[in-house]
């Protein structure tokens, strides 16, 4: 087959697959033209954080219809010339299409001279979508390269919603042009609401460090309700700075960072296929690069940045799907970091737990219950158990102390603290949670109308 029609054939078939993909599209518009809404999480900040801005990077949504009508559902970034760029994403077998194609583009060098771009729909994941998965990647990532004149491998996208749906690109890409007009640095707070699938509030979080010479920003936003589970970036998460930084820097402190903070929560124990952190340093700002990840200025940075991650890890937490509690889990006294872990995720993903918690039921006994079956070595007659301050058992027993009325009263608050000690070793693991209730029945029971 000559070029040309190789050309035309491919232009044939995704013609097609608009078709299909705008057909299914419309389907749920003639179900749902605009999607109620569900209710604030009791949990959601006041607002909006005022962010600061960031230099060299500029935002733009819109309304595309990918799945509802009546609400934005695309975001887009532009990066300035000079921007490096790291990214975490999910380690699930069956990844969607836009988190292989941004593992690839990050894999190789970065050619910062070109800047770099961020592409986001929310309502379809495009995911366990076939060889048309890619194609709908490349198809969105070519019309935002074009758009904003920079190579294609230097555009990376990002999906989340429903699975196994032909991504409906020619609506995408209809609204690339007119977004790419509009650009503007302080649109940071539309476009986190434009990523929005089951939340109920946009997730923002910033910080100002001072840096050799100046000051360095941090803004960062995320999505994140339901299948919410710690495998190295449990969400969609977009972190900018103006710090001068190598990419290779930036990919270590990213990593080394991710642990204590996305890989720290948990709401349902499931993984999406579509979990995706990228950071991007502009490097536009006026203090000195951070070359020295020992020195202070380096430190200093370090420090903010998980702070930032933290505030957004712990916001998708408070933003569980019908959450009303939120829930620090305090593991100390392992005899192994891996056994922490083992007890505080047992912890926090237990069903029985968890609907203790919203019931308001001061069960400790499902804490001994999450204990024992998490795998890791514990002793009945070393365990502590503490509802706050309250300490509930010890010893292997009751402890003498407990009263009922005392840790039935704690439960009611919105934020708890239940903590355990092995009373085995030095090691210590704190993951945060929150309750499961009706609520999050009602969600996912009907996701996909």
């Amino acid at each position: 087959m000559a070029r040309d029609d190789k050309k035309k054939s491919g232009k044939a078939a995704a013609g097609k697959a608009d078709k299909k993909a705008d057909k299914k599209a419309r389907k749920g518009d003639k179900a749902a033209k605009v999607k109620a809404p569900s209710p604030v999480s009791p949990l959601a900040p006041a607002g909006f954080p005022d962010l600061p801005v960031i230099a060299g990077v500029e935002f733009a949504s819109a309304a595309a219809g990918v799945k509802y009508q009546g609400r934005t559902d695309v975001m887009l970034v532009r990066l300035a010339p000079g921007t490096t760029v790291a990214g975490a994403f999910t380690r699930s077998s069956t990844r969607a299409a836009s988190i292989l194609d941004c593992q690839a583009k990050l894999e190789g060098p970065q050619d910062q001279t070109q800047g770099a771009a961020i592409i986001v729909n929310s309502g379809n994941a495009n995911a366990f979508t076939g060889k048309n998965g890619q194609e709908a990647v490349d198809r969105v990532t070519g019309a935002v390269a074009e758009a904003l004149s920079m190579p294609a491998t230097r555009v990376f996208s990002s999906s989340t919603g429903v699975i196994g749906e032909p991504l409906p690109v020619a609506r995408i890409t209809a609204v690339i042009g007119e977004m790419a007009a509009r650009l503007d640095a302080e649109g940071v707070a539309a476009a986190a609401r434009a990523i929005m699938t089951t939340d109920t509030f946009a997730k923002g979080a910033g910080a100002v460090v001072q840096g050799d010479g100046g000051p360095i920003h941090i803004a960062g936003i995320a999505k994140g309700s339901g299948m919410i589970a710690p495998d190295m970036a449990t969400m969609l998460v977009y972190i900018f700075t103006d710090a001068k930084i190598s990419a290779a820097n930036l990919q270590k402190l990213l990593s080394k960072q991710v642990d204590e903070t996305f890989n720290a929560i948990t709401v349902d124990s499931d993984t999406s296929t579509s979990d995706a952190l990228i950071l991007a340093a502009t490097g536009q700002s006026k203090a000195a690069p951070l070359d020295d990840m020992r020195a202070k200025p380096a430190r200093d940075f370090a420090a903010a940045l998980h702070m930032v991650m933290l505030d957004l890890a712990q916001q998708v937490v408070k933003d569980g799907e019908g959450a009303t509690k939120f829930v620090e889990v305090q593991v100390t006294g392992a005899a192994s970091a891996a056994d922490a872990h083992k007890v505080a995720m047992a912890i926090a993903n237990s069903p029985l737990v968890k609907t203790a918690i919203a019931g308001e039921d001061a069960n400790w006994g499902r804490v001994v219950m999450a204990v024992g079956k998490s795998g890791a070595a514990a002793d009945r007659d070393k365990l502590t158990i503490r509802f706050g301050d309250l300490v509930v058992a010890e010893n292997g027993w009751r402890a003498p102390s407990y009263d009922e009325a005392a840790a039935s009263a704690y439960m009611k608050r919105d934020h708890l603290v239940l903590g355990v000690d092995l009373g085995l070793g030095k090691f210590a693991r704190t993951v945060w949670t929150c309750d499961l209730t009706h609520r999050y029945i009602d969600i996912n029971a009907d996701y996909r109308s």
